[in-house]
């Protein structure tokens, strides 16, 4: 396996940049505008986050509460490692933090000149973390966030693609590393596997890591377009969905990928798991698919108001999803 490419530069691994920000406007209807990410906190809690900086916190899943937050950019992903700690990214390569469970928030990084959106976060422990995100951004964290490094992943490129800027390298510095910020691909979700680490992305790309994202192994293609939530099943197959209503499933025993019939060709974009061994897939125009399987068929569940479900979570027995128009409650019978 190639080695990590990792190149170090030094005015981005600043905690903060002096880029000024405005703090969230404090807005009464924030869990009803465009939400991106949720979470659920210690069993007892949701955290959603979106537009204009957004972050909602509910212990029910009804009554929403907005968290103080310092920016105003919109937040793509939450994460929380424990019932206080936890951390939010999003566009300008914007990265907050929290130690007193979502109420407050503190910047950690905003990099408006990068001109780059992150798009997912994951934490091993309070200390150790990745941030990724479009075009191949990938940061890394080994202090809880006060400092984050730049990581360039070319494992991910065609060999002709690695060839041409390792030649470009030797011409042009200041256009290498140009290049090499916009010909990776977007890594749209990384999620954690006990030791090992999924990410899954753009181009059909899905890989593995075994030392949290040092290095990777690109799994074979299966599908060109981009995929957008990868998970293990309840019965410990893998899952992943994208454009197109395309789901994929490998079983454990490390048969090849086979194809789940959608019956949909809308995006699929997230996978919830419950707690009664059932998989729910979400996706734009309202779909909704239910499997009782472990992902081998799905039922539909088209809603109504056709409003895309980006991303949810299994709480007290219902579905709470984001949307572009906030929360939304889903039951579902059994």
């Amino acid at each position: 396996m190639m080695r990590l490419l990792v190149f170090l530069i030094s005015f981005l691994t600043i905690s903060i940049t002096s880029a000024q920000t405005l703090d969230a406007i404090r807005a009464p209807l924030a869990s009803k505008s465009l939400l991106l990410d949720i979470t659920i906190v210690n069993n007892s809690k949701l955290v959603a986050v979106g537009e204009r900086g957004h972050i909602v916190l509910s212990t029910d899943g009804e009554q929403w509460q907005q968290a103080q937050v310092p920016v105003q950019v919109t937040l793509t992903a939450v994460y929380f490692t424990n019932e206080n700690n936890g951390w939010a990214v999003g566009h300008d390569a914007t990265i907050l933090s929290t130690n007193d469970g979502g109420l407050t928030w503190q910047l950690q990084q905003h990099l408006p000149q990068v001109e780059k959106p992150l798009l997912d976060v994951l934490f091993t422990d309070d200390q150790n973390g990745i941030a990724i995100g479009a075009y191949g951004l990938f940061y890394r964290t080994n202090d809880g966030g006060e400092h984050w490094v730049v990581e360039y992943h070319n494992e991910f490129l065609f060999p002709e693609d690695q060839a041409y800027l390792q030649e470009l390298k030797l011409q042009d510095e200041k256009a290498y590393l140009d290049e090499q910020s916009s010909i990776l691909p977007h890594f749209n979700r990384v999620v954690a596997d006990g030791r090992t680490l999924y990410l899954a992305g753009e181009i059909g790309l899905i890989a593995k890591s075994n030392d949290f994202g040092v290095n990777w192994q690109k799994l074979d293609e299966i599908y060109p377009g981009s995929f957008y939530d990868i998970n293990r099943t309840q019965e410990g197959n893998l899952l992943v969905v994208g454009l197109r209503g395309h789901i994929f499933r490998s079983l454990r025993n490390g048969t090849p990928w086979q194809e789940s019939d959608s019956q949909v060709t809308a995006l699929l974009s997230a996978i919830v798991l419950t707690d009664d061994d059932r998989i729910f897939v979400l996706g734009n125009n309202g779909v909704l698919l239910e499997s009782r399987d472990d992902g081998s068929t799905f039922t539909k569940h088209i809603q109504k108001d056709g409003k895309p479900l980006i991303a949810g979570v299994w709480f007290n027995n219902k579905i709470i999803a984001v949307s572009d128009v906030g929360i939304k409650t889903i039951n579902v019978t059994k």
